[in-house]
């Protein structure tokens, strides 16, 4: 560990344009000593690695689920927790892949627990940097890919082909169907590969695909959501079609490893909420919370919580941008799905860090031109509140009994971060959950 304080503190001292140049180098040097030094633990394991633009963390959840429905050990790396057996703790690191050392450190701490799966997160900043180099990978699982991290890969195209990495060397592949990257992603030679899906079409059929996991007689209600899979049929508390796709992935991968259809569908079955996914916090009024981050994510996070609404009801959304300093891009395009979908918008602050929150607010705003002038309604209302717990507050004050709030951006993570590197204690389930108990006991004394 004495090399990697060294690696460390040349870092500090290099100039930081020597630094930049010489960066791929440096996170390979410790990809490869972090290994190492642990003694590459993933040979020891069965590594499974889920990666794409979103659903990522649902996935890992579930399939560790499923492993252990089957009655395997598993440990579990995702943005939402860390898993290492019977021993789980919540991720409050602020990034989804923890460093080499730290990574490969649970890697070795699966195995002396004697876990024979690891299920690993992995994101295209992970595998930019090195920290899944030297991880040998069994199975490569790729979930959607839509517009993200363009400003750090400097392109859509270098995006998809970090994610691509990780099937490069991967022993099977399971790839969603659906999506129109797909045939990139199935292209890496593989041992096995399966296919997963709801609209799967015969132009879509490859002859190098094992097993095809297809959804058919799909519901998707308020309550759940129903399916079927071959001969079994899934009755699931899950919001949302996206979830769908979700579990796809998890049985897809639970079929691979040869797991029976019904003790895949138990082990799903007992799965009520994810944390911070979809998860209701408050029934009255019905508030919602998501980690809804990009276009896509949040206008099908916004689709399904329409569902909530009765005739004459509002749907009430607390919207920020996910992180200071990157993807400006997206903030227009996530002012107009708000547009489009709600009836009432509190901009607010998410993770700024060192850009200034007003300007991500005003970036958010261009895509909401217009919009208290929508169809001659007066009903739309726009309110900008930086304080994101007096922004929850405000949506709490202004819903009524059948109104639904949504709260996106920051789902369970522990953490908002503001300039100067500085972290605050967050979470939007337990704020929401305060704000509304303050009102409550606010109205009892008056």
């Amino acid at each position: 560990m004495r090399l990697e304080n060294v690696l460390f503190f040349l870092k500090k001292i290099i100039p930081k344009p020597a630094f930049v140049f010489f960066q791929p180098a440096y996170h390979f040097v410790l990809a490869f000593l972090s290994a190492f030094f642990y003694g590459f633990p993933s040979k020891k394991l069965k590594v499974i690695g889920i990666t794409g633009t979103n659903g990522k963390s649902t996935v890992v959840f579930l399939t560790g689920k499923v492993l252990e429905s089957a009655g395997k050990k598993v440990g579990c790396v995702s943005s939402l927790k860390f898993k290492i057996g019977k021993r789980e703790w919540q991720n409050r690191l602020k990034m989804t892949l923890p460093g080499r050392f730290k990574l490969q450190k649970m890697l070795k701490e699966m195995v002396n627990e004697k876990c024979e799966y690891a299920v690993i997160e992995v994101t295209s900043e992970g595998i930019k940097q090195y920290r899944t180099r030297f991880i040998d990978f069994d199975i490569a699982v790729f979930t959607n890919l839509t517009p993200e991290h363009i400003d750090s890969h400097r392109g859509f195209e270098n995006y998809k082909k970090a994610k691509g990495e990780l099937f490069k060397s991967s022993k099977r592949l399971i790839v969603n169907l659906d999506d129109k990257h797909r045939d990139y992603f199935l292209s890496f030679p593989a041992e096995e590969k399966y296919g997963y899906g709801i609209n799967i079409s015969k132009n879509k059929l490859r002859s190098d695909i094992k097993d095809l996991i297809i959804a058919k007689d799909i519901k998707v209600t308020k309550n759940g959501i129903s399916f079927k899979v071959k001969d079994t049929y899934f009755n699931l508390k899950l919001l949302g079609e996206f979830n769908i796709y979700n579990c796809l992935a998890a049985i897809s991968v639970g079929l691979s490893e040869g797991i029976p259809l019904k003790i895949i569908e138990k082990a799903l079955e007992k799965v009520k909420s994810i944390p911070g996914r979809m998860e209701i916090v408050l029934e009255t009024p019905k508030t919602i919370v998501d980690y809804a981050h990009t276009p896509d994510a949040l206008k099908k996070v916004y689709k399904i919580s329409s569902k909530f609404k009765s005739k004459n009801s509002k749907l009430i959304c607390v919207l920020g941008s996910a992180g200071g300093g990157r993807d400006r891009w997206k903030r227009r395009e996530l002012g107009k799905i708000a547009k489009e979908y709600c009836d009432c918008i509190i901009l607010t602050n998410e993770d700024p860090y060192d850009e200034n929150p007003l300007d991500i607010i005003k970036d958010i705003e261009k895509g909401l031109m217009n919009y208290l002038n929508l169809a001659g309604s007066s009903s739309n209302l726009l309110y900008k509140i930086l304080d994101r717990r007096k922004a929850i507050r405000k949506a709490l004050k202004l819903a009524k009994e059948k109104d639904v709030i949504i709260i996106t951006g920051k789902g369970c993570e522990p953490w908002m971060c503001v300039k100067n590197n500085k972290k605050i204690p967050w979470d939007d389930r337990k704020i929401a959950r305060e704000e509304y108990y303050k009102i409550l006991n606010s109205t009892a004394k008056h």
